[in-house]
């Protein structure tokens, strides 16, 4: 440890704990009675001040990065980094670049990464419903994550996954008092933005993401774990359907919610049927097509207080998968976007950056959208995860989601008896069918949809709904 180092971690720890004896010398002299007229009520508000500073973001980044709890930058393994199905070679040795998924360096790595929307805390919108909310700071981390999920399905729709934010020149203008650069953006790409704006206005804003979830009890100011927060996707893009001409949705492909068998009986993990996937397509067509664009979201609880080492190998394989859309997952209380992996750890954006609001619009492409993207690589042990989270992966046609269920079967028959989930032809079927059908006799799965995927002597009973909510 260098001296600097050591110096940073000694005035943490100091400060840290003259501050805890703080709180503590108020909080006793509060609960006895303190002689001195209205001491009680001055020190009751610098209490909550002193706890607002060691709760907030900055305090709780010291303490990530002096404790060792999560980790910025490359590491220095030389394994490869794949980060939501393309492969980067940090090692050269070996590497060729006839492969299509792979590419040379870090420089590489870190440009795509950069290129991904990030969605972070905001503060000074219009309030939410009724509520007094303009802000959504300490409580919001699962609908940010959950919109950089969506909105990384949007832009391999629009854009394709090798668009790159900085894969364009630069254009200065002196109009101004003082010169500028500005980066030229691309329309499609500014209308994905304003679909992410933070007011009712925009399609996909949290304002219209609580409206959508109350049937799953989101409500501003409350925390909400994965599973209720893929539904409320699938509840969003079902009212903008029914509300607007197929020609003008803001969500141009189905959804895809994967569950355990309906009949609760078989057991084993959820399970993509791919009759319910071609439904889905055809009713979004409105009849017009048996196939469309699909975004799949496969929320797991693969263990109690955490991850089921066995899972691990298997989550860092569907970032291998074409249409890998990362995870959201994170620390309990604390959701964030995981993007790819590198051995045994995972990196991520992290929603928990408190930005003011940009009014984002999609004809103005001169708009600021450097807070929509960050360079900071921050990672993360798998092992350390909550153990619930949702996977998402985007299939832009049948054959896209045909080579997604195989690869999703293929990685089956390797789980060893406990699949993350499984994929069948048809529901209700007791036997393998097709290619696709791959069974598994491990696991509960109840009625209500809760599963449990945790097989043999190490399986645990299955949590209640509530459960799900532990993000």
């Amino acid at each position: 440890m260098s001296f600097f180092l050591f110096f940073d971690v000694f005035r943490y720890f100091g400060f840290s704990l003259g501050i805890t004896f703080h709180l503590l010398a108020l909080d006793c002299c509060e609960s006895k009675g303190c002689g001195k007229k209205g001491f009680s009520g001055r020190s009751n508000g610098w209490t909550q001040a002193v706890k607002r500073v060691m709760n907030g973001g900055s305090m709780r980044r010291i303490q990530e990065r002096l404790l060792g709890l999560n980790k910025t930058g490359i590491s220095s393994s030389t394994s490869d980094i794949w980060l939501l199905g393309v492969c980067y070679k940090i090692s050269q040795e070996g590497s060729s670049s006839s492969d299509p998924v792979s590419c040379d360096g870090e420089a590489a790595f870190i440009e795509d990464f950069s290129s991904r929307i990030l969605l972070t805390y905001r503060k000074g919108f219009d309030a939410i419903g009724n509520s007094k909310y303009t802000s959504d700071v300490n409580w919001g981390c699962m609908l940010r994550s959950s919109q950089m999920l969506v909105a990384q399905a949007l832009i391999v729709h629009q854009l394709g996954r090798s668009w790159r934010k900085s894969s364009h020149k630069w254009l200065c203008s002196r109009s101004h008092a003082r010169p500028f650069c500005m980066q030229p953006l691309d329309k499609e790409y500014m209308e994905i933005l304003h679909l992410f704006g933070d007011s009712e206005a925009s399609a996909f804003s949290i304002h219209n993401l609580l409206q959508a979830g109350n049937g799953y009890d989101l409500a501003a100011g409350s925390w909400v774990g994965p599973y209720a927060m893929c539904r409320t996707w699938e509840s969003l893009a079902r009212c903008e359907r029914e509300a607007m001409e197929h020609e003008h949705q803001s969500f141009p492909m189905a959804i895809y919610v994967v569950s355990g068998d309906e009949d609760g009986e078989r057991g084993g993990a959820p399970v993509v049927c791919i009759e319910d996937a071609s439904k889905l397509c055809f009713e979004f067509s409105k009849g017009q097509a048996n196939w469309t664009p699909i975004l799949l979201l496969v929320p797991l609880v693969l263990g109690l207080d955490k991850v089921n080492p066995r899972y691990i190998p298997l989550l860092g394989t569907t970032f291998t998968f074409p249409q890998s859309l990362g995870i959201l997952g994170g620390r309990p209380g604390a959701s964030t976007y995981i993007v790819g992996v590198q051995d045994e750890e995972a990196f991520y954006l992290d929603p928990h950056e408190v930005q003011l609001v940009v009014d984002v619009k999609g004809d103005n492409l001169e708009t600021d959208t450097s807070s929509y993207h960050t360079n900071i690589l921050r990672r993360v042990p798998l092992d350390s995860i909550d153990p619930s989270l949702a996977i998402g992966f985007y299939c832009k046609d049948k054959d896209d989601f045909d080579d997604f269920c195989n690869r999703a079967s293929k990685l089956a028959d390797l789980s060893k008896g406990a699949p993350l989930f499984t994929v069948t032809q048809a529901r209700n079927i007791s036997k393998a069918s097709g290619n696709y059908e791959m069974s598994s006799d491990g696991g509960r799965i109840q009625q209500d949809g809760c599963s449990d995927v945790m097989p043999g002597n190490d399986a645990e009973d299955c949590t209640q709904e509530d459960d799900w909510q532990l993000l």
